[in-house]
């Protein structure tokens, strides 16, 4: 009898010591599924969050997952430090935008070590045990680059606005423009500053770079693509060809009747907000044994003056900054989802629709 209580006893204590390392999620609860960003300060991030805040309150995940959002000011050691807080609530998953490549491994392998799993998206971490959910932005920047030296036939002086220094985005879409322009030796880089991804900030360097630079034939920027803009009208500048990101205000410049007249060529290649929701859905279908634990990578969409089109890929109605690839479009989209989730972070009238890549 007593060797059976022993069992017993035994057997008692491995289910509560399984049950307190597999995550908040055993016992039938819902997954418990955290949202770590680095950075806040731009429409680009806000929609991101938005829409993972909208989705996580559409179903059917607001009947499997409890969402949580953090926001660590662009700072490495606060993100790290609310990144070990959410290993200490045995979370399931963290969803992490990252403030550094790999200023976060050592504590993102401590979150594999306990069985958490991780995805990063936007701006990746490198640690090996994560998975990723990504777009190429060296090809975003080296697509952006190509297409400016055809429209200049390989010859002309032109503006690099960079994105949020250190972050692996940025460095790989200035890498990307690089290789374009060490191949084109006629195109001249003659100014190169951040515009930090924001439509106001860009503007305002913009319009402290001009009066010392000389003719500008093209401009090539990571984001606050419209702000830049305003800066060349207000100058009295004329808008040369701009190869730029996904924000309303330059896809308005790039409509058939322009922007308060002043038309520009373009093409805008963006990187969408809604790589959130697709991390979140990755990791909820993971978690419940329907995916196979790998990471995915994501098309840009991408527009043209010949393929603008008001109410479905450029919204005159809505403010500039903003970013219109807060959803997909056509019949293989990767997330639908409506603009009042960008903007609000509130549910849709209809839940989202999100197919990852090769399902």
């Amino acid at each position: 009898m007593r060797y059976k209580l022993v069992a017993l006893v035994a057997a008692l204590l491995l289910l509560v010591t399984a049950g307190c390392s597999s995550g908040s999620s055993s016992g039938g609860g819902k997954l418990q599924i955290a949202l770590s960003n680095s950075y806040i300060g731009n429409k680009w991030r806000i929609e991101m969050a938005n829409d993972f805040k909208s989705t996580c309150a559409s179903k059917p995940w607001k009947t499997q997952v409890d969402c949580s959002v953090y926001n660590s000011g662009n700072d490495v050691s606060t993100q790290s430090q609310q990144i070990s807080n959410l290993i200490s609530q045995r979370v399931d998953a963290i969803l992490i935008d990252a403030a550094s490549p790999t200023g976060l491994n050592g504590v993102i392998k401590q979150a594999c070590a306990r069985g958490i799993l991780v995805i990063s998206f936007d701006a990746l971490a490198t640690a090996p045990c994560g998975l990723t959910v990504a777009t190429d932005n060296y090809q975003f920047g080296k697509q952006l680059a190509q297409w400016l030296v055809q429209k200049l036939h390989g010859k002309g002086n032109i503006i690099q606005v960079t994105g949020v220094a250190g972050t692996s985005v940025d460095t790989d879409r200035n890498n990307g423009a690089a290789a374009v322009w060490k191949q084109n030796p006629g195109i001249h880089v003659v100014a190169k500053y951040t515009g930090e991804w924001d439509s106001s900030t860009a503007q305002r360097n913009t319009a402290a770079q001009l009066p010392s630079l000389p003719k500008i034939d093209g401009i090539w920027a990571q984001g606050g693509t419209d702000g830049i803009l305003k800066a060349f009208v207000a100058d009295g500048r004329s808008l040369p060809p701009t190869a730029g990101e996904a924000e309303n205000g330059f896809r308005k410049f790039m409509m058939k009747g322009g922007y308060n007249g002043h038309h520009v060529e373009g093409i805008s290649i963006g990187q969408p907000p809604y790589l959130s929701v697709v991390s979140l859905e990755l990791a909820r279908q993971i978690l419940n044994g329907d995916h196979p634990k790998k990471s995915v990578k994501l098309p840009f969409p991408v527009v043209t003056n010949a393929s603008i089109k008001p109410g479905v890929n450029v919204f005159p109605g809505l403010e500039d900054s903003f970013f219109d690839t807060f959803t997909d479009s056509g019949p293989n989209a990767t997330v639908l989802i409506c603009k009042g989730a960008a903007l609000t972070g509130k549910p849709c009238p209809t839940p989202p629709k999100v197919q990852l890549p090769g399902s």
